[in-house]
């Protein structure tokens, strides 16, 4: 077999879903992080389990987790992938907070864009949660911290 690029175009130049059917299965990471900046008393409201709309962190964590079984149905040309593991790890500090979602999968191509897809997820749902609070808050910063696995190796964020 005659091994193609990957890209997203076609021979005419049209987008379609890259073929990773001569690719190997294998075990496959992704970190990604991002920050939901607020002002000091909504994330004291949200540590104190006081905001009105109820458990903001324990909503979030699941919305991370849920979005990322979801990426190829809300990401254009994206693969449904068979993940092993996702977590969502939400971190408050200052004034903000720090999400990170680790996903792993045993497929034939990577798990950023799930991990990438689970931490918007997440910042989103403190965003709607607590807009009512805290209107200036800011989703930022989100990033690829680590891949691992596949073809094209190891990736770490400086």
């Amino acid at each position: 077999m005659t091994e193609q690029p990957l890209t997203h175009l076609n021979a005419a130049g049209h987008a379609h879903m890259v073929d990773v059917s001569g690719k190997d299965e294998t075990f496959r990471k992704a970190v990604a992080a991002a920050e939901v900046h607020m002002h000091p008393s909504t994330l004291d409201l949200i540590l104190s389990g006081s905001m009105p709309k109820g458990d903001v962190l324990a909503t979030a964590r699941i919305a991370g987790i849920m979005a990322s079984k979801k990426t190829a149905d809300i990401i254009p040309l994206c693969h449904p992938l068979r993940l092993t593991s996702v977590t969502v790890d939400l971190i408050g500090a200052d004034d903000k907070i720090e999400i990170i979602a680790t996903v792993t999968t045993r497929d034939a191509t990577g798990v950023e864009m799930e991990a990438l897809t689970a931490v918007s997820a997440a910042a989103l749902t403190i965003y709607d949660m607590c807009k009512a609070v805290d209107r200036g808050m800011r989703v930022d910063n989100i990033r690829l911290q680590h891949k691992s696995g596949g073809r094209s190796g190891e990736y770490n964020a400086k």
